[in-house]
Parts: structure tokens; C-alpha cells; sequence
């Protein structure tokens, strides 16, 4: 199998890096992690790119044509899909239609409800019956690409925002990997 060339867009802990990595291990698993890229420089799941020896690169999101960059360094590695893993910055309708089809994200929500930021907090909020996470293609709209994988459990009553969390998270690290799957075996 040949696997393909991936960037993994993060921004804090790296927990869904951590285990796509250990997913991209497998032989028969679609797809090999080339490139990692951080907006910021104290990201932790930078660490997981020094342990498993993967180039990683430091975006100041600031400056002026960052993008520009990015898109020198996804070229050079010849990266044909992007992992968005926690990344915490909208990327810009010029980036998505040079990448169109090729960006994935993953939301902590069944989308398309509860887009954007703090999703658990708003989900206890409104008493929503039902969480879980969601792995989308990229589009311009926040949160809105068609999507490829969900995955769901019930709420329940003692569950506070860590909870959700935790649960949520436990989801993903399932979902993500099996989206990647779906997406190279229809291709």
C-alpha cells in the first residue's frame, strides 16, 4: 500500500496527533504523517513530533503571508490530505480552495449543531440529550463541510463539561482514524 503524505494541523496537546500517529504505524493503515504544523510554539503535542522523529514547523499566524509558508512546506513534503487536530485558527478561503477536498477536521459535537468554541458547556446549557464528535471536510464555513464520520452517546444527568470532555475525546480517538479509512476506501 501506498500510503499518503499527511500534515496534522494542531494548536495544544496533540492528544488526536498522538494517536494518529500511532495509527500511521500500521502498515495497512492509509496514510503517513510527513509534516506537523503548530500556531503556537508552546503546543505540548510538538513534543510528539521530537519522540516520533516527524519535521514539524512553528506558523506565527501574525505575520504577513504565513500561508505562503505553510503552502512552500506542504508542497515540499508532498502532502495530499490535512489533519485539522485541534487547531485553533480559521483557515482562510484562499488556503481552502488550493486544498479543496483535502482538508479534514474533527469537532467535538454532532454537527451541525453547536459549531464552534465551547460546545460542551453550551450542550449542558440548552439539556442536549445527545454528544459526540463529528470528522468533516473543510469548507468556508466555520464547522459546515459535508461530513464523513459521526460518532454519539448519551448524556447523562452527573455528566459536567470535564466529563463530556473526556467522553468526547474517547469518541475521537476512534473516529478519526476510521474516517481516514472511509476516505481512502471510496477513493
Amino acid at each position: 500500500m501506498v500510503k499518503k503524505n499527511t500534515c496534522v494541523f494542531i494548536s495544544g496537546k496533540g492528544s488526536n496527533l498522538k494517536n494518529l500517529i500511532s495509527y500511521s504505524r500500521d502498515n495497512v493503515f492509509p496514510i503517513r504523517i510527513s509534516l506537523i504544523i503548530s500556531n503556537n510554539k508552546k503546543a505540548y503535542g510538538i513534543n510528539y513530533a521530537k519522540k516520533f522523529k516527524i519535521p514539524y514547523i512553528f506558523i506565527n499566524t501574525k505575520s504577513k503571508n504565513y500561508e505562503n509558508k505553510i503552502f512552500l512546506y506542504l508542497k515540499k513534503y508532498k502532502i495530499s490530505l490535512i489533519c485539522l487536530a485541534g487547531y485553533m485558527k480559521i483557515i482562510s478561503n484562499k488556503f481552502i480552495k488550493e486544498y479543496r477536498g483535502k482538508i479534514i477536521n474533527i469537532h467535538p459535537s454532532l454537527l451541525p449543531k453547536f459549531k464552534g468554541l465551547n460546545t460542551f458547556s453550551r450542550m449542558l446549557k440548552v439539556k442536549e440529550k445527545k454528544a459526540g464528535c463529528t470528522v468533516h471536510y473543510v469548507n468556508e464555513k466555520l464547522d459546515g463541510g459535508n461530513k464523513i464520520l459521526q460518532k454519539a452517546f448519551p448524556i447523562e444527568k452527573k455528566d459536567n463539561e470535564k466529563i463530556l470532555k473526556i467522553k468526547t475525546q474517547r469518541l475521537e480517538y476512534r473516529a478519526f482514524p476510521e474516517a481516514i479509512i472511509k476516505i481512502f476506501r471510496n477513493n
